[in-house]
């Protein structure tokens, strides 16, 4: 009871500490938001995610607090307050960066059915701004807005190679690589694009066919070292469980913390060893 009365009275304080100091880290808190903010809106229209600033800077904002709080009700420690506004403010951070993913692998399933859809309108005498547009009304998003987006920027002036350029910034995926270099070399050079759209959804297939053999003979390494990264901490979780008392003369003695140290280092060290040699570049 007396640990957490002064945990109440440190919190406290700090939150009288900082509300004195408010008109002096104002400024600097503002520009460090606005920061964040320059970070994140663009990632979001790059997804066509279109929230609106205010909401975006409050939920930016409820994560730290709401971590911070969970993690002082249930650790009642100070630490814990930190690591839990630590997690809140990258936790924004993480979830973009997991979305932008999961829509860059939804574009690349997408690539060899929009390369398909390419051909069939090219070869009916459409040009490829006209291909572009059937892309855009047949295909689902996210191929649909990008491709609709590179029109839409067409319309208002913006060079074709500038808008392809954008996009390969966007995605950030070889196979459209691929695809955005062989119609800026067709623009050129001319040449018939369909011929080349039909060789790159055969290299293109033949490439995810590899790769699908290859995780399949990677899964096992990648299990494996799950497996050895969990069974550790599971061990202590339930023997800490039974006995609390049981690692003290480890925490205690100098040669304990040392074997402790040597194991946690041990542990990371066989983590990263078995997912490098788990990772195979094609």
């Amino acid at each position: 009871m007396l640990k957490i009365l002064i945990l109440v009275s440190a919190f406290a304080s700090a939150s009288l500490l900082l509300l004195y100091l408010r008109p002096f880290t104002q400024k600097y808190l503002e520009e460090w938001q606005n920061r964040r903010m320059d970070k994140m809106t663009p990632r979001l229209d790059n997804m066509f995610m279109n929230v609106p600033l205010s909401k975006l800077i409050l939920l930016d904002l409820l994560g730290p607090l709401i971590l911070g709080g969970a993690a002082f009700f249930f650790l009642h420690s100070i630490m814990g307050v930190l690591i839990g506004v630590v997690l809140g403010m990258a936790i924004p951070l993480i979830v973009i960066k997991e979305m932008e993913k999961a829509r860059r692998e939804k574009f690349a399933q997408q690539i060899v059915d929009s390369l398909m859809v390419l051909t069939g309108a090219l070869r009916a005498g459409l040009s490829l701004l006209q291909a572009f547009e059937v892309v855009a009304e047949e295909m689902p998003p996210p191929m649909s807005q990008e491709f609709s987006l590179i029109l839409r920027e067409n319309r208002v002036g913006v060079p074709l190679e500038t808008s392809l350029a954008n996009l390969k910034k966007r995605m950030q995926l070889e196979e459209l690589d691929l695809v955005i270099t062989a119609i800026l070399v067709s623009r050129e050079t001319g040449g018939d694009l369909t011929e080349t759209f039909s060789q790159l959804i055969f290299t293109i297939r033949e490439k995810s066919k590899i790769l699908g053999r290859l995780k399949a003979l990677t899964v096992q390494a990648k299990l494996q070292g799950i497996v050895m990264g969990a069974l550790p901490v599971a061990f202590v979780f339930f023997v800490y469980t039974f006995n609390p008392h049981f690692f003290d003369i480890m925490f205690e003695e100098s040669v304990g913390r040392l074997m402790i140290g040597a194991a946690i280092i041990g542990e990371l060290l066989g983590i990263f060893f078995i997912r490098q040699f788990s990772k195979i570049e094609v």
